[in-house]
């Protein structure tokens, strides 16, 4: 049976139904009697009576949690009443999920027994998912801060310079050694902690606050209780304002190592400063914020600076580098600031207060950098290395100075093995035009043309011989002989070299004087400055003038190169151009080795420089006469031996004493060469004079038939390079044999190490290959032993 309704005055049915918020009125065993308009609604109904059959058919359903019906009704027996109990609740009408607080009591009549239950739902939805998004933007705000080293707040300046904190991150408990809730009970907490000396600069920082500035910072001190000081950085923002005053976020953090870092930093640096400063280096210290650069006294010293001369600039020692070093300067100091290199490290050329160039070696490194890795300082050395430089400079003129000496080593092997194939042709082509010039007679008509092949011959056997003269080392052999020869055989071979556009002129005298002078030398002098003579003409053409003279010096003379000339007679030689100079900047220097003003890959720089090597060791000396535009004239002085001219040499070949036939019919010689046609040459030409002639292509054949024969032989006449066996193998193995049989050996090319060779291998005589028959004949007989 249902209970009748209680009575209700008309007051409260009026508030019951208009209340904004769900109302209720149930009986004592749980039916629930009525429902204002907006509990109905909240449960998704139209009518209450459609709510009042559903809630009270489905009773228990109304609670996400199955204990909280329970919870609720103890309540109400305990207490008569329940204020505030929020549950999450299932919509009657639709089935979702609310949050409400509800509010209940119970109503008794005069004899104390329970009428009915009233209470209020509120639905708190909305509120619960703010308070737990808020949970949820706490959170992550702490897990952020959790991240963050040092102390993360919020804090709100009241515009009477009251602050009470928001916000304290955990990392309070790192630089204070508090929690976050203390300073969020007492924000005059952390002031009590900052150093005496630096009490004033909060208070500026307060007043700042409540003005508003946005952004504060700085760095001040605290004293913990344990007595420890410790260095704070801090950052704030202003985030909002209002007539209740400022909220501001910040971060607070422990810069203690840093400073005192830095404070190390400073006593290193003005150590080691000290240190590389005795040692001789020069220290600098850039700040690359502002341009400026600290310079040590001994790095303005190194350039010749005194303390007030030299801008505190980086752009001021910048400006005197070397304009061909500046580039790979800043190329280098840019990889480093750009973190390619470790260590910036640079040679390069600074020009001092006098104007002189010194090599510097720098190395520096960035040692401060913003928070985006821009640098901000950077220190480094200069060390002093043009003495380094010098003598790298010096070495790598002596590698090429060596260079150039193999170069010449290896032309002068090369030469040899081409005079000697070269030679056997002439020398077969020289002999064979002797023999034919004899077989047709003197009145022939083809002695004309056979004799013009004899001079081409002989002028190529010339141009072989002087090639091999020019590029062969060894020791100068010191002869008294006529210069002009001399000079008139280097010309003649200089002439074949020179470009087209460019004369060569002579002046010689038909006397000319006697000299003490390695032949091979002078014509090396006389190439050398004929070759500087064209190529100062750079490709324009003109003429060189070669000339010769006899001269008396009285007195002693001083020469444009620095030389004296003593008193006395002297050969001057005279090469003069009409090329364009020499500059007077470069006149004292033209003779150092490796010393050109040349484009690279044109000159070596040495051409000179052994000029005036060959003139010195000659006991004379060299005067330059220049002119920009005008050419150039280089005289040298041999010093003339005994007093007198030679006449001039012709070209008349004097006859040698040819051996009758019959006393040569009892001599044997053999002779051995690689080359048929030698072989058939000197088997005609000694054959012609009467002598037996045996010949072989090979010393094996030879030494075997040596082995195998007991002919007398008065002679072995073997060439040098051959296959096999050379001319060297071939007498060793003769002294083995035929102990005291003289042997010769003859070669297109004589060189010193060949003749010391056959010295010790005890050959009588090395002989170069004959340019006629009288010649051959002549060198054979007087090796033969007399009877």
């Amino acid at each position: 049976m249902t209970p009748s309704a209680p009575p209700a005055d008309q007051g409260f049915g009026t508030l019951f139904t208009f209340l904004p918020i769900g109302a209720y009125r149930c009986a004592p065993d749980g039916t629930m009697l009525h429902a204002n308009p907006a509990l109905v609604r909240l449960n998704g109904f139209a009518t209450e009576a459609d709510f009042l059959a559903d809630v009270n058919r489905l009773a228990g359903d109304w609670y996400l949690d199955p204990g909280r019906r329970q919870h609720f009704q103890q309540q109400l027996a305990m207490h008569g009443q329940v204020r505030g109990l929020v549950s999450a609740v299932q919509q009657h009408g639709t089935g979702l999920k609310r949050w409400v607080s509800e509010n209940a009591h119970l109503v008794r009549d005069a004899q104390g027994q329970p009428l009915y239950y009233e209470g209020t739902v509120e639905d708190i939805t909305e509120q619960v998912h703010s308070r737990e998004a808020l949970q949820r933007s706490e959170e992550q705000m702490r897990q952020v801060a959790s991240q963050v080293p040092g102390m993360v707040f919020a804090v709100h300046i009241a515009p009477d310079g009251r602050r009470q904190y928001r916000f304290v991150s955990d990392g309070v408990r790192d630089i204070y050694g508090f929690e976050p809730g203390d300073l969020l009970r007492d924000p005059d907490l952390i002031r009590r902690y900052r150093h005496p000396a630096d009490q004033d600069q909060l208070e500026r920082d307060i007043d700042l606050m409540r003005r508003g500035h946005e952004d504060l910072g700085g760095e001040f001190r605290i004293v913990r209780p344990d007595g420890q000081i410790r260095w704070i950085l801090r950052r704030s923002t202003s985030v909002s304002s209002d007539e209740t005053g400022v909220l501001r976020v910040g971060v607070l953090l422990d810069i203690t190592e840093q400073r005192e870092a830095e404070v190390a930093l400073r006593e290193t640096e003005a150590r080691w400063k000290l240190a590389l400063e005795s040692a001789g280096d020069g220290v600098w210290d850039w700040n690359l914020a502002t341009g400026e650069e600290y310079l040590s006294a001994s790095m303005l010293a190194m350039y010749g600076f005194n303390e007030d001369e030299l801008p505190r600039l980086a752009e001021a020692l910048d400006q005197r580098t070397h304009p061909e070093d500046r580039e790979q300067m800043l190329r280098d100091r840019l990889d480093h600031f750009e973190g390619r290199t470790p260590i910036y490290r640079n040679e390069h050329r600074v020009q001092c207060k006098g104007g002189a160039w010194k090599w510097v070696l720098t190395r520096g490194m960035v040692i401060s950098r913003d928070v985006g890795g821009k640098p901000l300082r950077m220190v480094g050395t200069h060390t002093d290395i043009t003495e380094l430089k010098e003598a790298e400079m010096r070495r790598q003129q002596l590698e090429g100075q060596l260079r150039e000496s193999q170069k010449m080593e290896a032309i002068g092997t090369l030469a040899g093995g081409v005079a000697h194939d070269f030679n056997n042709l002439l020398a077969a082509i020289l002999g064979n035009l002797s023999l034919a010039r004899e077989d047709v007679g003197d009145g022939h008509l083809a002695q004309e043309s056979l004799a013009e092949i004899q001079r081409a011959a002989l002028r190529a056997r010339q141009l072989v011989q002087q090639i091999l003269a020019f590029s062969r080392r060894q020791s100068p052999t010191m002869e008294q002989q006529a210069l002009g020869p001399l000079v008139e055989e280097a010309l003649n071979l200089m002439r074949s070299l020179l470009p087209a556009g460019v004369r060569l002129n002579t002046r010689m005298p038909v006397t000319g004087p006697m000299v003490r002078a390695d032949s091979t030398q002078i014509q090396q002098v006389v190439m050398n400055l004929c070759t500087n003579a064209w190529q100062a003409m750079r490709g324009r053409g003109g003429e060189i003038t070669v000339s010769l003279k006899t001269c008396d010096v009285a007195q002693e003379e001083s020469l444009s190169t620095g030389g004296r000339l003593a008193p006395g007679r002297y050969a001057c030689l005279s090469v003069a151009d009409s090329g364009q100079g020499i500059a007077p900047e470069h006149l004292h220097r033209i003779f150092e080795p490796f010393y050109t003003t040349k484009p690279a890959g044109e000159g070596t720089g040495l051409g000179l420089s052994v000029v005036h090597g060959i003139v010195t060791a000659h006991q004379g000396g060299i005067d330059v006469h220049s002119q920009l535009g005008e050419g150039t004239r280089f005289d040298l002085y041999f010093p003339v031996a005994g007093g007198t001219d030679a006449p001039a040499q012709g070209a008349t070949m004097v006859e040698a004493v040819i051996p009758q036939a019959d006393t040569c019919a009892n001599r044997h010689i053999v002779y051995v060469d690689d080359y048929e046609a030698m072989l058939f040459l000197a088997s005609r030409m000694l054959g012609k004079q009467g002598y037996r002639v045996t010949t072989f292509l090979s010393g094996e054949l030879a030494l075997a038939w040596l082995a195998a024969n007991g002919d007398r032989v008065d002679l072995l006449v073997t060439d040098q390079n051959m296959p096999g066996l050379s001319g060297i193998d071939v007498a060793r193995e003769v002294a083995q044999i035929r102990p005291g049989l003289r042997v010769a050996i003859m070669s297109g090319y004589v060189s010193d190490e060949l003749r010391e060779q056959a010295r010790l291998c005890g050959v009588h005589e090395v002989l170069a290959k004959q340019d006629r028959v009288d010649d051959l004949v002549e060198a054979v007989r007087s090796l033969l032993p007399a009877d």
